[in-house]
């Protein structure tokens, strides 16, 4: 099993490139960053984990950015977006960094997207909240317009069009690993089994009853029973919640780190040296 991370990077954590050296000589597979552009002041939308929103939030280095960085310092880590809020970005521009960021990386990029939960954060990028899914879906449609081979034009339902373009660089593999976030749902896996390779469940739990679930979604949909990639995500770790996941057959975990200096940092980056 693979041992990735996620963190919440930001102007007072550990620098993006101190982390990604340290992951790679320590062995991890990979790091995976969240995104939020802002949070507004006044919010009625409730903090999904309870509690007040915390401060980490409103800090937050934006993903591709600071994966740039990533990139540039390492060749084998793994790089990816936990999650990118697809719904919040013009997916043109969105398809040129993707495919950038995979390219000058060799191919180690894996979009992770998600929805959101801060309705006032998407209503600032316009964002409808009950089409949100929708408009999600067709951005990624139209961004692998934009990365196929051949000039490609696609016309979705909510205004998200491209014409047949010239658009390079291209994704290293024709287009990177695509998972979805979002809590088990008819909704979320019929999305999965569509355009997705898997799913980026927060915290990992109640996997045991909803991955026969999203699996027989998966096979109705006519996608390959073994091409499923599940990713528990953001987990504390210990030994039996990683034996569990094995046994599901995960062949990738993502670690929480804390949103912290660089000598808390390496310090749980020494504990979980443990599961490598």
């Amino acid at each position: 099993m693979r041992i990735s991370t996620t963190i919440f990077l930001t102007d007072e954590t550990i620098t993006p490139v101190r982390l990604a050296r340290e992951l790679e000589q320590r062995g991890f597979a990979g790091l995976y960053l969240p995104e939020h552009t802002h949070i507004p002041v006044e919010r009625a939308t409730p903090f999904p984990a309870g509690g007040e929103l915390p401060a980490e939030y409103g800090r937050t280095l934006d993903p591709f950015v600071a994966l740039g960085q990533v990139a540039a310092v390492t060749e084998r880590l793994g790089i990816g977006t936990g999650v990118a809020l697809i719904a919040q970005h013009d997916p043109i521009v969105l398809a040129k960094q993707v495919a950038t960021l995979d390219h000058v990386s060799g191919g180690r990029f894996t979009l992770g997207v998600g929805f959101g939960w801060n309705v006032e954060e998407a209503a600032d990028h316009a964002v409808v909240w009950r089409t949100r899914r929708e408009l999600g879906r067709e951005r990624i449609h139209l961004m692998r317009a934009l990365w196929a081979q051949e000039p490609t034009a696609y016309d979705g339902e909510f205004g998200v069009t491209v014409r047949a373009s010239h658009a390079h660089p291209k994704p290293a593999g024709g287009a990177p690993r695509t998972l979805l976030g979002g809590a088990a749902g008819p909704k979320l896996f019929g999305q999965i089994a569509e355009y997705a390779d898997g799913w980026l469940p927060i915290g990992g739990r109640g996997l045991t009853e909803s991955l026969p679930v999203l699996r027989a979604r998966w096979e109705e949909a006519g996608r390959d029973p073994a091409a499923l990639q599940v990713v528990p995500y953001a987990v504390l770790p210990s030994p039996g919640k990683l034996a569990h996941y094995a046994e599901l057959g995960c062949d990738e975990v993502v670690l929480q780190l804390p949103p912290a200096d660089e000598r808390s940092v390496l310090k749980i980056l020494d504990e979980y040296a443990q599961y490598l």
